[in-house]
């Protein structure tokens, strides 16, 4: 019964960062105005917002479930669930990283621009996926470069 509950809060959160309205761009607008910097510093805190909502809700579920049960097989797979939890957690620490370094770049004035080339990343690509730093030629020639690497 709890896993559901979990996996309702995962849903929830997961689908809570698509929530937004898309910004629309007017022709001959330029690119990171106060508008589009408005729009996405909006869009950066709302996340970071439920991502932390959702690790107080794992400390607090750890909390209330954390019970010593005499049977192994119920003490395993508590123990189990609390591994994925702090696995799902940590890479949510890393990504409320990633969008604190985003939020200090859109008041450097960097936001929005390819750290490898320089060129915009474009309103659209930064919508889905707010923590972009690559355009998404340079990413393109990353991740080539990466499976290069790896064969």
């Amino acid at each position: 019964m709890a896993g559901t509950k979990q996996k309702a809060a995962k849903k929830s959160v997961a689908e809570g960062f698509k929530e937004f309205t898309p910004y629309q761009e007017k022709k001959g607008e330029e690119y990171m105005n106060e508008k589009q910097v408005a729009h996405f510093r909006g869009l950066l805190e709302g996340w970071k917002q439920q991502l932390m909502h959702e690790v107080d809700r794992t400390m607090h579920y750890m909390q209330d479930e954390a019970a010593n049960f005499p049977d192994p097989n119920d003490r395993a797979s508590q123990e189990s669930d609390f591994t994925m939890e702090l696995r799902a957690r940590d890479r949510e620490r890393k990504l409320i990283k990633k969008i604190e370094e985003s939020l200090q770049n859109l008041e450097s004035g960097d936001y929005g621009y390819c750290e490898s080339c320089g060129v915009e990343i474009g309103i659209k690509r930064l919508e889905a996926r707010p923590t972009a730093t690559l355009c998404i030629d340079c990413k393109t020639l990353d991740e080539i470069r990466e499976k290069q690497m790896a064969g």
